[in-house]
């Protein structure tokens, strides 16, 4: 045999391999972008998030099926060729994605003034348009693979790996390096780079030529026994069982990391790591005439044995640490140790019954199958099975569908005998072995014993858990969404201790306005802030949350007195930002609370675009304040916070709460030179408050010269850099221990001081 012609072939192989591990990554470094401009765009939502989710996956299948025909009726020489074409154009797309996005917005506020009714539709309609041809082209690349890896001597089942193994990356790298080092537009950029150079070299690897057919290099290849029926229903199973399973698991993974923009990425990265293990073994496993009916009962199998363990993540899993390089690393490897026996045994099926067939069309057909039954697995989780069952059932509902498919699959009445005993056995033991989250206990770090904790009321929805539990000696009330305890309220006999804080963000603006006469809160949580500034007698209060059972949670906590029941109230269930877009009206008086800077999604109401939306909606005297929790985030962060507050609102002052020393910015709309030495509400209103006039001047501990050198430690915030959600120096900081909250306030009286370096 020549060896020239054995060694190209080798070569190309070889580039072939890194070209489709390349495009796996910036794949889904695309994904994330989409998601990202999107919730920009249209909002935060459940319904934003799954709708991203089904145009990517729908295009993909789209994509998918359509090339499989169009090139099973052609002779096509060169597939890499087709495939770098393909990938420039994915890349050149991902140039219009901000200017895109951009004009959504800008339609998105006017189609809700004018025709509200079609919302919905225009949402779907433009991000389908957006998204729609890099994720069509993106599902084209499947069948070209398959013509890819018979031309070169290789597996489909290695290549699809491959992709899956750079999908890995990309999901750690777009958070971790791309976005915080590069922002989102230098993301787009790099990763558009990626694409077109992806597609320069797969066009020259073809255009030499076509590699001699006396090469022969033989793969590793073994006939199914499955039926055409049966090869469709597995891969249908599989791909719904695996976005079922994720969307179900995440709740849990969600609750025990926090709801950090970092943790999905991490958690992201261990599944598609899984993934891509199980199709780069599928081959090695075909070759050695495993029965796949078989790896697919173990697959539902482990599933039952390891949700006890996702279950009690809350326990094991360290939240916070010194050095957030190794608490990420710790994430990682405890996710990927747990998850990666299951995932890896129900990702072997797709590579599997791919590399059995040898025309496009079955593999468009099969690859769009998988990818629509994706689709379908994780919005019926999210949107039915959480709510009606709870996360723990949910995947038990998976792993005994997937065992009973294992089952279907399997041959031989032994073997059948021998996976029912398993898959009820396993069964068994996630029952007896459940947690009873949303039941007897709910995951969140309370600090008593879990036997003093009552749950009163707990929602699993689509976009998060809600839960308001009881600590029963302490006769303690608690709002716990995602694991984070929102609010707490204390009751002791006929009285209340509240939040005093959260009083204080209703308070203090409505008193520090001549004459506050319209209000908004954005994020309702147990509703002290709402009541707090109802108490200042406003003519009218609209609040806005985007999670329509936090209000549903209202009647649990009496220290917001019943606000909801108020005429003057008006309840709207959006995404805060997305409403002060739409909603044409001009408030004295915005206060915001929402949940910690650094989780995922807030940066939105953090950064100056936000702001810059808010004085558009204040008016000319109008006055915005907006929490800064001190303890939840990095000096940096909070730094960062006041120095893009005070670039859009130069009249800023900074009130640090005596009790809690938590700080709340208010700015005002004008440039009053008094703003902060006032509070004209104190003789306009005549009622109890938790501190009297001479501590809520005392309080003020910064004027707007004050909140000017503390933003001096900080860099603003934009929704290019996302410098809260993917930050270089993000991390995860929580603690309610008061030594570090004095260390904090030590940097504060240092800057106070005129200390340059506190």
């Amino acid at each position: 045999m020549n060896e020239r012609p054995r060694n190209i072939l080798i070569f190309n192989q070889t580039v072939i391999k890194l070209l489709v591990l390349i495009s796996g990554f910036s794949a889904l470094s695309w994904t994330v972008i989409w998601q990202l401009l999107s919730s920009l765009a249209l909002g935060v939502s459940a319904w934003g998030t799954a709708l991203t989710l089904a145009v990517t996956m729908g295009g993909m299948c789209i994509g998918s099926i359509v090339v499989g025909c169009f090139i099973k009726k052609r002779s096509c020489h060169k597939p890499v060729k087709m495939y770098g074409i393909f990938e420039i154009l994915i890349g050149l797309s991902g140039l219009a994605l901000v200017p895109g996005f951009d004009m959504i917005e800008y339609l998105d506020v006017s189609v809700y003034q004018n025709f509200p009714a079609f919302a919905h539709m225009f949402h779907i309609l433009s991000v389908a348009v957006i998204i729609g041809v890099p994720t069509i082209l993106m599902g084209a690349t499947l069948p070209v693979f398959g013509l890819v890896a018979e031309k070169y001597k290789t597996s489909i089942a290695v290549l699809y790996g491959l992709n899956t193994f750079g999908a890995a990356m990309g999901s750690v790298l777009a958070a971790f390096v791309f976005i915080p080092f590069l922002t989102v537009s230098g993301a787009i950029i790099v990763i558009t780079s990626l694409n077109i150079v992806i597609g320069i070299v797969s066009i020259l690897i073809d255009s030499k030529g076509y590699i001699s057919e006396s090469v022969e290099i033989k793969k590793p290849f073994v006939t199914s026994v499955l039926t055409k029926f049966q090869e469709y229903v597995v891969v249908f199973v599989t791909g719904f069982a695996t976005l079922a399973l994720e969307v179900a698991w995440f709740r849990s993974f969600t609750a025990a990391f926090h709801s950090t923009t970092a943790s999905f990425s991490i958690m992201l990265a261990a599944v598609l790591l899984s993934l891509g293990v199980a199709a780069r073994i599928s081959p090695f496993l075909k070759s050695r005439s495993m029965s796949l009916g078989l790896i697919l009962a173990f697959a539902g199998i482990a599933i039952l044995l390891v949700t006890p363990i996702v279950e009690r993540f809350d326990y094991f899993v360290p939240v916070t640490s010194e050095n957030p390089f190794f608490l990420f690393i710790n994430w990682f490897v405890i996710t990927f140790y747990v998850t990666g026996i299951p995932m890896m045994f129900l990702g072997i099926s797709l590579p599997w019954i791919l590399d059995d067939q040898s025309s496009p069309r079955h593999w468009g057909q099969l690859y769009a199958i998988n990818t629509f039954a994706a689709v379908i697995g994780a919005l019926s989780a999210g949107w039915i099975f959480l709510p009606a069952l709870g996360f723990s059932k949910t995947a038990w509902m998976v792993g005994i569908l997937v065992v009973s498919v294992g089952f279907f699959v399997l041959s031989g009445k032994k073997r059948r005998f021998a996976i029912a005993s398993l898959g009820v056995l396993a069964l068994t033991i996630a029952v007896i072995f459940e947690s009873g989250v949303g039941k007897t206990r709910v995951q969140a770090s309370l600090g008593v014993d879990p036997d003093k904790v009552r749950i009163i009321k707990s929602y699993d929805g689509p976009d998060n858990t809600i839960s308001v539990v009881e600590i029963i000696n302490y006769k303690e009330r608690a709002l716990v969404i995602d694991g984070f305890v929102t609010t707490t309220e204390i009751g002791e006999g006929d009285t209340v201790f509240r939040a005093e804080y959260m009083l204080w963000m209703g308070h203090l603006p409505m008193l520090m306005h001549p004459d506050p006469s319209h209000a908004l809160v954005i994020c309702f949580g147990t509703g002290q802030t709402a009541n707090a500034l109802r108490r200042e007698n406003p003519r009218t209060l609209d609040i806005v949350d985007i999670n329509e059972k936090v209000f549903g949670m209202a009647p649990y906590f009496s220290s917001n007195e019943n606000v909801l029941d108020d005429p003057r109230i008006t309840p709207v269930v959006m995404d805060g930002r997305a409403y002060m877009r739409r909603a044409n009206k001009h408030y004295d008086v915005i206060t915001l609370e929402p949940m910690p800077p650094t989780f995922a999604g807030m940066n939105a109401l953090y950064s100056k675009e936000f702001y810059e939306i808010s004085r558009d909606n204040l008016t000319d005297n109008g006055v915005i304040a907006q929490w800064l929790p001190f303890h939840l985030v990095s000096l940096y962060h909070g730094a960062s916070i006041a120095r893009t507050f005070q670039s859009v609102f130069p009249n800023a002052v900074l009130w640090i709460d005596p009790d809690s020393l938590t700080g709340i910015l208010l700015g005002s709309k004008d440039d009053t030179p008094d703003f902060g030495k006032h509070f004209p509400g104190l003789a306009r209103n005549i009622i109890e408050r938790p501190h009297n006039e001479e501590v809520i001047k005392k309080s003020v501990y910064f004027g707007s010269q004050g909140v000017k050198d503390y933003g001096a430690y900080g860099d603003i915030v934009t929704d290019n850099n996302q410098l809260l959600a993917y930050g270089k120096s993000n991390f995860v900081y929580h603690s309610s221990n008061k030594a570090d909250l004095n260390i904090i306030y030590d940097f504060l009286k240092g800057i106070k001081n005129g200390a340059k370096h506190p």
